[in-house]
């Protein structure tokens, strides 16, 4: 008796786990907002390590795109004039949550999404006025910040000074908006204080190839002796285009992604981008589990990576100091 009974418990459990495993999971809906890169990119598989980071830390909380998880893509494709108009249609179409790429694009969802969370990858949001705080953001909005202060950047022209004595006049590849804001007024206080002239070679809208070919021309009449590249996203959407013109024309370039120096580029120092998208999972996660985005603090990175390509500096006739390289995190031989 004991047996059967036994037996039948074991049948009604089974039944039970049968029962709940045949229940619909919740699904939920996102949509994912990039200023300038192909929708191709912004997936799993895209080729882009830090969103195949990003996708691979939601498969770890219980997330996979096509079962519990529906993405919606979206890319602004340069068109800086457009960008508005974008966020008014992810509104519209009314996803659960926003992930939101760039500062930018994340204020304009901020004057459009008054309920909606978002998350964004964004540069300083307190000092673009997107939160009240890194630790209480308030509103409806949170997310992950590359920026420290105005120390990071100041570390790039220390480098570039450091690896080309020489350097005197430089060129801040930028939107016109990355030269007026304080960010640029701080790069080019910076640069006079180690003994550099820095020059805005200013890209204006639609921010794409033809763009980047026409601001190259531009720093070739100008005569520069290096370039430092913008961490906007836009940028880094271009960055094998940006590797190709700075070979083409023998300019170091100093960057803050890894990648621009995978492709050419001379040198990079910034955050370590694959753990920053892992954090903004995370707070994906808990968005969706019901914690209000206004009291997730805002991660900024604590990641930091100085990486040197070798064989650029070989091909631009440049020597890099010992001393430089002993402290950099990887050097492309």
């Amino acid at each position: 008796m004991k047996r059967r009974e036994f037996l039948a418990g074991l049948l009604l459990q089974a039944a039970v786990c049968f029962a709940r495993a045949q229940q619909p999971a919740k699904t939920y809906r996102i949509a994912i907002v990039h200023p300038s890169r192909p929708i191709a990119m912004l997936s799993e598989k895209g080729g882009t390590p830090f969103f195949a980071a990003f996708f691979e830390q939601l498969h770890r909380l219980g997330y996979i795109e096509g079962q519990n998880l529906l993405v919606d893509y979206y890319s602004g494709e340069g068109r800086t004039e457009r960008y508005a108009e974008l966020a008014r249609d992810v509104v519209r179409s009314g996803p659960e949550l926003i992930f939101t790429i760039s500062v930018r694009m994340a204020q304009h969802f901020k004057a459009t999404a008054t309920t909606i969370p978002i998350v964004a990858f964004s540069a300083d949001p307190v000092a673009f006025g997107l939160v009240q705080s890194l630790a209480r953001p308030g509103g409806n909005i949170t997310g992950v910040t590359p920026d420290v202060g105005m120390e990071l950047w100041s570390k790039q022209l220390q480098f570039l000074k450091e690896a080309i004595p020489t350097a005197h006049k430089v060129a801040y590849l930028t939107p016109g908006e990355g030269w007026d804001n304080p960010l640029g007024a701080f790069m080019r206080e910076a640069a006079k204080q180690i003994g550099i002239e820095l020059i805005g070679a200013l890209l204006k809208g639609p921010l794409q190839e033809a763009e980047y070919r026409r601001v190259f021309a531009v720093m070739a009449q100008e005569r520069v002796d290096a370039v430092i590249v913008n961490d906007t996203p836009e940028n880094a959407t271009y960055q094998r285009l940006i590797a190709e013109l700075a070979g083409n024309a023998r300019l170091p370039t100093v960057c803050s992604n890894r990648s621009f120096v995978e492709l050419g580029c001379l040198m990079a120092y910034g955050a370590n981008l694959v753990d920053l998208y892992r954090r903004a999972a995370d707070q994906i996660d808990l968005i969706l589990k019901g914690v209000k985005p206004g009291e997730i603090p805002f991660y900024q990175a604590t990641k930091f990576e100085l990486t040197i390509n070798l064989k650029t500096a070989k091909t631009l006739g440049l020597t890099i100091p010992q001393s430089l390289l002993v402290r950099a995190d990887e050097v492309i031989q």
